[in-house]
């Protein structure tokens, strides 16, 4: 009998699925990492995220988005053009991410302080940048927080002339639960479409923000939050807010 061809409620059934999967995976990982988070908070840190490819959406899930903190700075490759200087042919090149070298352009450029945290994200978590990147910020004194497919980075070769996969570099490991290859609807004539790990990595993200702001009230400490800046004074407030760490928030180029 062949595949019958994917409809929406079919991926609709598997979102549910997996999310639930992501939550009971990570009981442990989502309060190691919100500890980690509530920690640079309280020391004034700044919490940079950092991923290639489609793992930048889970970086502006951790960076400038409403109902999430205020220290937090997004690192992308755009930045080597935007704020480095470099030629922006650099970033045609369809293989940069699995380059090596870029990690410690990125890492000065983000201006980061001893007490920030890093939040690095990919789903197979080999590509040499983000490894690079783990084993700059860790050589540096910075705790690491991983957020990866577990599945998928013990399916795949280590591509890093060191060995390593980023879940081994980290402090804390977050488990997006994607399948090897991300998507999990199935294809008549085989393979499948519609990634996960989005929605998955999404959820874990908001779930360790939200342990870390409880974990910041019950310590004494005001969390610095943004609101939506369409809102009437949403702006202004969120502006306040950000003054207080001037030049340490970045967003991917600005």
């Amino acid at each position: 009998m062949s595949q019958p061809a994917p409809t929406a409620a079919q991926f609709a059934d598997l979102a549910r699925a997996a999310l639930d999967r992501a939550v009971a995976a990570n009981k442990d990982s989502v309060p190691a990492a919100a500890r980690l988070i509530a920690d640079c908070v309280a020391a004034d840190g700044v919490v940079h995220a950092f991923g290639t490819g489609h793992s930048q959406a889970a970086a502006l899930e951790v960076a400038g988005r409403a109902g999430g903190l205020v220290p937090t700075s997004r690192i992308a490759l755009a930045d080597l053009v935007l704020r480095g200087g470099e030629d922006p042919a650099v970033l045609r090149d369809p293989l940069l991410e699995r380059s090596e070298g870029l990690a410690g352009k990125l890492y000065a450029l983000a201006t980061p302080r001893p007490q920030d945290l890093f939040v690095v994200i990919s789903n197979s978590g080999v590509n040499n940048s983000i490894v690079d990147m783990a084993l700059t910020v860790t050589s540096a004194g910075h705790r690491l927080v991983a957020l990866t497919s577990l599945e998928h980075t013990r399916a795949v070769p280590a591509l890093h002339p060191s060995g390593h996969r980023l879940a081994d570099l980290a402090d804390a490991v977050l488990d997006n639960c994607a399948p090897t290859g991300d998507a999990v609807l199935p294809l008549p004539g085989g393979g499948a479409l519609c990634g996960i790990s989005t929605l998955t990595s999404s959820l874990l993200v908001q779930m360790a923000v939200a342990d870390a702001v409880a974990l910041l009230l019950a310590e004494g400490h005001e969390p610095p939050v943004y609101v939506s800046a369409n809102i009437p004074g949403g702006h202004e407030r969120n502006a306040a807010l950000e003054a207080r760490y001037a030049g340490r928030l970045h967003r991917g180029g600005n």
